[in-house]
């Protein structure tokens, strides 16, 4: 625990150093002798930074004040520095400032996974185009040419979903008298439909928190209930997943390497094995261990179970024939990770899409790994979140 004596006496160092305090917070020491209050939280799976000011003009004591404020804060569901920033632009008029104020009316009534998406959205998509425009000199043009630079990375639902929350921010501007008219009602229709493949797929974090309580209540057999359950989590294509072999997994690596002649494009792929994932594998062991398949066929343990068990599975929780199949858990990984803002390149890297170049899809499918490992997990948390959140 910091003293003020203790923090006069630190000297600068060649690099910035932490001197740590207590319950997340620390003080940033740089080469110059420069000191500055922050803490470090986590929001929706997503690790955040938050500055309280510089040392001294910000005492020992009224660095912890801030602490005890910004906890309370997440203790309530608010993202302290979203909070910041909201009352930062409030009564302005740019696009940003009336878009902050909208998000900060309401994301107190959203789990904090879906309150991040949105706002990500904004930022990443939006205000670096029009965030600094007043709202009421947007042109549907402006919104429309931000909404194709998101449809031609190929997420047409992001577009969709982005234009939805652009609807409200104007809705909110003319409730709150910025606006007269809304210039994002005539772009209704102006975007392409979303993608015909992936109606059989859940993509909205409700629907998918819903999904995922319904597997884990599952009451058919433990080989089918444990395949379901890890389905989502590694996403692999429903024949990868059936035919899984124990063989295949090292679990002190946290990685399952299917073998190319497992594979579609014949190009062996790597799947980080999450937490969550490696809880699973854990917990079936002892029933199909011994054998070669993890979740081998109830008729015969040297087969594998059919995807006909999977589907039928499906159906008795009542996902009827083309809202879902097993394969759509991968589309659902794809929108929803691009949605959040993880390269595309470490994406479809994951989804083991094909490679143009065979050759050098052979010799690089442990491409993007290490970020492929964080984005698992981030994405095995997320939907944990969702599983346990519920309206």
């Amino acid at each position: 625990m910091l003293s003020d004596a203790s923090i006069r006496a630190a000297q600068p160092h060649d690099k910035p150093y932490k001197l740590f305090d207590k319950h997340g917070l620390y003080l940033l020491v740089t080469p110059r002798g420069a000191r500055g209050w922050r803490i470090k939280y986590r929001v929706g799976g997503h690790e955040k930074q938050l500055s309280f000011g510089p040392y001294p003009t910000v005492s020992l004591a009224k660095a912890r004040l801030k602490l005890r404020r910004a906890k309370a804060l997440l203790l309530d569901g608010i993202d302290p520095s979203l909070k910041r920033k909201a009352e930062k632009y409030a009564g302005a008029d740019s696009f940003e400032a009336v878009a902050r104020e909208w998000y900060g009316s309401h994301e107190c009534r959203w789990a904090d996974s879906y309150s991040d998406h949105i706002i990500r959205r904004f930022e990443r998509d939006i205000f670096p185009w029009i965030g600094n425009t007043p709202i009421k000199k947007i042109s549907p043009p402006e919104i429309l040419a931000c909404l194709k630079r998101i449809e031609a990375r190929g997420t047409r639902e992001t577009a969709h979903r982005v234009y939805q929350n652009i609807c409200w921010v104007f809705r909110h501007a003319a409730v709150t008298g910025r606006v007269i008219h809304d210039p994002s009602a005539p772009l209704k229709g102006a975007l392409l439909p979303t993608n015909e493949k992936h109606l059989a797929a859940i993509t909205d974090p409700k629907e998918l928190g819903e999904l995922l309580r319904a597997i884990d209540a599952y009451s058919g057999s433990h080989t089918v209930r444990t395949a379901l359950r890890l389905a989502p989590y590694v996403f692999v294509r429903p024949t990868e997943l059936r035919e899984a072999e124990w063989s295949e997994f090292n679990f002190d690596l946290q990685e399952w390497r299917i073998p190319e002649s497992r594979m579609k494009m014949h190009v062996p792929h790597i799947v980080p094995l999450s937490t969550q994932a490696t809880v699973l594998l854990r917990d079936i062991q002892p029933a199909t261990g011994d054998g070669r398949y993890v979740f081998p066929s109830p008729r015969s343990r040297t087969r594998p179970l059919s995807n006909v068990a999977l589907l039928a599975a499906l159906r008795r929780m009542g996902y009827e024939q083309g809202t879902l199949t097993v394969h759509g858990f991968r589309t659902t990984a794809s929108t929803l990770l691009n949605e959040q803002g993880w390269r595309a390149d470490a994406i479809e890297r994951q989804l083991a899409h094909g490679e143009r170049d065979h050759v050098r899809a052979v010799y690089n499918h442990a491409e993007y790994l290490p970020e492929r490992k964080l984005m698992m997990q981030h994405w095995a948390d997320y939907l944990d979140e969702l599983r346990g959140f519920s309206v």
